[in-house]
C-alpha cells in the first residue's frame, strides 16, 4: 500500500470573524477545514456604565432617535432669536471653506447679516451665493444645543431694509435704539452690504433631551 500524503496549503480571505482557511489534500480529495471563529471583542461603547456617574456617549448614539434629540419649530426659533454669535461658512474661489464668526439679526423675520463689502464673506457670496450658518450653545455634553442652516444668501439693495437690520443689530447686541444713536448705526452700515439667508435645510439638536445627568464639576 502507498503512503498517504497529507499536503495543507493556505487560503487567503477567511471568513470574516476566523484566520485563515486550510485546504486539506490527503489523497482522496481536497477540502477545506475553517478554524472556528474567534469571539467578538467586546468594544467600550458596548460596555454597562461602572457608575452611577458614568455616561456611555457611543451607547447613547446609538440606541436614542435622531428624532429625539431635533428641536420643534419653535423651540428652533427661540433659539435664534436668543443673543449669541454664529460662524457663517461660504466658499472661497478654490473650494475651500471660509468660516468666520458673525452677529445676526432678522429681516422680515429671517436672517441676516452686515459686513464690508470687500471682506472675503462678501466676495464669496457675490461668486457663489451658497451658505451654512452654525448656532450652538453648552459646555458638556449633556448641554449641548445647536442649530445649523443650509440656504443660499440674498444681497437686500433696499435702504429700507438695510436700516432694518442695522437697528436691529444694534438692539440684540448693544441696547435700545434710539434716534440720537442714528449717527452710530449709520456709521455701523457705511460701505456694507445686507444679505439674508434663504434657508433651505434646517439641522437641530437639543442633548438636553437625553434626560443625562450632569458632568459639571461639582
Amino acid at each position: 500500500m502507498f503512503p498517504v500524503h497529507t499536503m495543507t496549503t493556505r487560503r487567503a480571505g477567511a471568513e470574516a470573524g476566523g484566520g485563515p482557511a486550510d485546504v486539506v489534500d490527503s489523497g482522496r480529495g481536497t477540502r477545506t477545514v475553517c478554524p472556528p471563529r474567534r469571539p467578538a471583542v467586546a468594544r467600550w461603547y458596548d460596555q454597562p456604565q461602572r457608575g452611577p456617574d458614568t455616561v456611555s456617549r457611543r451607547a447613547v448614539h446609538l440606541t436614542g432617535p435622531p428624532r429625539l434629540l431635533r428641536m420643534t419649530d419653535d423651540e428652533v426659533d427661540v433659539f435664534l432669536h436668543e443673543r449669541r454669535p454664529m460662524t457663517m461658512c461660504t466658499l472661497n474661489h478654490d473650494g475651500s471653506i471660509h468660516a468666520v464668526a458673525m452677529w445676526y439679526g432678522f429681516v422680515d423675520g429671517a436672517i441676516a447679516i452686515e459686513t464690508k463689502a470687500k471682506a472675503q464673506k462678501a466676495v464669496n457670496l457675490s461668486r457663489d451665493t451658497r451658505i451654512t450658518l452654525l448656532f450652538e450653545d453648552g459646555d458638556y455634553y449633556e448641554e449641548l444645543r445647536g442649530v445649523e442652516l443650509v440656504g443660499h444668501a440674498e444681497v437686500l439693495d433696499d435702504p429700507d431694509k438695510v436700516w432694518e437690520l442695522g437697528v436691529n443689530l444694534f438692539e440684540r447686541y448693544y441696547g435700545t435704539y434710539t434716534e440720537e444713536l442714528r449717527p452710530f448705526v449709520e456709521t455701523m452700515l457705511n460701505k456694507r452690504i445686507v444679505a439674508k439667508i434663504n434657508v433651505e435645510r434646517t439641522v437641530s439638536w437639543d442633548h438636553r433631551k437625553l434626560g443625562l445627568p450632569s458632568t459639571r464639576p461639582a
